[in-house]
């Protein structure tokens, strides 16, 4: 079946899901957070440029010339959200929830000198797939897959007259070990891809704390 061409607008849901070791998905009740409240998540491709090999002939021209090929190395990422999240800033960044009576009440960052996220984290955000001025019929979301990315607490913190920011940046490389994603979703990963995207019928339900499976 020929591709409809649907375009990709807005932020639907964003998910972050803990790796072990060798980048495998974490399971549990607790693995992934979702949430709802983010105002962009941006990606972009980092190259390496290639080598250069010249050489000229007695009188300066050139008589040969190559260059190689520049390479994908990974990508960068960032990542906003509406409100100081304590659960989504730990989960992705590391640092300690602070917590009282049982309920969270605040984040604090990583300890200075400490790698908080050793594993990494997969990260997954949804769009609206949209054809003809409206949401298309089916396939109705744009699924991104970043599934091993590095991520920092980051950016200028302003306690002022307006709303003060939450931010975050890294950077993402193919991770194998991610599978087919914590949710089993029915489109095939290439995870050994630093970032993917493709169409589905599904976004998260819900908010918060999820069980990956």
């Amino acid at each position: 079946m020929a591709h409809d061409n649907a375009g990709s607008v807005g932020g639907m849901a964003i998910r972050v899901t803990k790796l072990d070791s060798t980048g495998a998905l974490v399971t549990g009740p607790s693995a992934s957070y979702v949430t709802k409240k983010f105002v962009s998540l941006g990606y972009t491709p980092e190259y390496e440029d290639g080598d250069e090999f010249t050489t000229k002939a007695a009188d300066g021209s050139v008589c040969q010339s190559w260059k190689t090929a520049r390479t994908l190395k990974r990508v960068t990422i960032t990542i906003a959200l509406c409100d100081p999240d304590p659960e989504f800033s730990q989960i992705i960044s590391g640092g300690t929830l602070l917590t009282q009576g049982g309920k969270t009440v605040g984040w604090a960052m990583p300890t200075v000198g400490v790698d908080a996220t050793p594993n990494g984290v997969a990260i997954e955000v949804w769009s609206m797939a949209i054809s003809g001025g409206r949401q298309t019929a089916t396939d109705r979301f744009w699924h991104y897959v970043f599934p091993y990315a590095q991520m920092q607490y980051s950016g200028e913190r302003a306690i002022q007259n307006d709303l003060a920011a939450t931010s975050f940046e890294g950077w993402a490389v193919g991770n194998a070990g991610f599978g087919d994603g914590p949710a089993a979703p029915l489109w095939p990963f290439a995870t050994d891809a630093p970032a993917q995207q493709a169409r589905t019928n599904t976004i998260p339900v819900g908010t918060g704390y999820q069980a990956a499976t």
